[in-house]
């Protein structure tokens, strides 16, 4: 049997979605997985064991693009025998359709009746995000209830030499002077070189990577103040600080760097917007610990293994939690998904929840994953 996965566009919803993969090779020993999903994905999906390609999806998330989509399935036709649809939308069903998939597997989402054949209409019975994607690898009639569903663990595997390499690519200092912390539209004054001696320093020791940065703003992120105070009391206990991100999150990461005092500042590496998807994974595998905000590099974390504290505000747990036995969860406020995008409580944007959760209570939670 060969399928086609419909992917979904978000870094944290494409790690649940190996619990899925997982699930199709339990139910089907012998099936081969294509997963049709953004370029960027590709890193994630090659450390995948599952998953046989990955297949460019050429047309940007939120376009409609009927034409192009009618070319991409008739390219598709006559290769797999299921297609399984993981986004909510009507635009994503179409595909398999023009792919003459003979078996459509999906949510309803959207009103998808004519587009899938193999439709699922009892979400809410499955709570979980993951829960949804695991019980699409079912045949109808067959699901176990949420209770019952066995949820494989997302994982990534890691190469320790292309750790190293990545490492050596990264954070080795050429010509003796470390650069790459790019300037942002800001008055924040950011340096571009640190000596050789004092970055020599923090890569000498055990490595705690941080995740600050959120899809869609402060409302999601823990106070880069919040961040800068637990950094300085790591850093003062023998640690060094990794600042993981995209470019939208150089700003923060130097909001948190500058805040620490300048005789600790050389502790602290700012990677975010310097580094690779793939170059990501490697240097946060390589990190005794994390601590993130609810964000995709949060379910990387989980699936690399790593010891983390994940500090939740508006976003719930309930519905997309770190995948993890090592994962702490901190959230302060009772009930789900509370719908803040932006103006939030305090001048910087960031939810009361949030604020109220202090460094010490992640401390306290963190040190014993350290212990152990």
């Amino acid at each position: 049997m060969n399928i086609l996965i419909i992917a979904p566009s978000w870094v944290g919803d494409m790690m649940m979605s190996h619990s899925l993969y997982q699930t199709l090779k339990q139910q089907y020993p012998d099936c081969q997985i294509d997963v049709l999903a953004p370029n960027w994905c590709k890193p994630l999906l090659a450390r995948m064991p599952e998953v046989r390609n990955a297949l460019t999806m050429p047309i940007g998330h939120g376009a409609f693009s009927l034409g192009e989509r009618y070319k991409i399935g008739k390219a598709l036709r006559n290769q797999y025998n299921m297609a399984i649809v993981l986004p909510n939308s009507l635009k994503s069903a179409f595909i398999p359709l023009f792919a003459k998939i003979p078996v459509r597997r999906g949510w309803k989402g959207e009103s998808r009746y004519c587009l899938l054949n193999d439709l699922r209409s009892n979400k809410h019975d499955y709570p979980m995000m993951v829960q949804r994607y695991v019980a699409l690898g079912y045949e109808k009639g067959k699901i176990p209830t949420a209770q019952n569903l066995n949820i494989p663990t997302p994982y990534l595997t890691v190469d320790e030499s292309a750790v190293q390499k990545t490492k050596e690519i990264l954070l080795t200092i050429p010509n003796g002077i470390v650069r790459g912390f790019a300037p942002v539209a800001s008055n924040v004054e950011i340096p571009t070189e640190f000596s050789t001696a004092q970055f020599a320093l923090a890569e000498n020791r055990p490595a705690i990577g941080f995740c600050p940065g959120a899809e869609f703003g402060p409302a999601k992120r823990w106070p880069h103040y919040h961040y800068a105070k637990l950094a300085e009391r790591l850093i003062e206990q023998g640690y060094s600080i990794r600042l993981f991100g995209s470019n939208k999150d150089v700003e923060v990461g130097e909001q948190i760097r500058l805040s620490l005092p300048e005789s600790l500042q050389h502790y602290c590496v700012n990677l975010a917007g310097q580094t690779e998807l793939n170059q990501a994974v490697d240097l946060i595998a390589d990190c005794t610990a994390m601590v993130t905000n609810d964000s995709g590099l949060m379910h990387i974390a989980a699936a690399v293994g790593r010891p983390l504290v994940a500090v939740y505000g508006p976003t719930s747990p309930e519905y997309t939690p770190p995948l993890s036995d090592k994962a702490v969860i901190i959230r302060l406020i009772k009930g789900g998904l509370i719908k803040i995008r932006k103006g939030a409580d305090s001048a910087e944007g960031y939810h009361q929840s949030l604020i109220d959760i202090t460094p010490e209570m992640v401390l306290e939670k963190l040190m014993p994953l350290l212990a152990n």
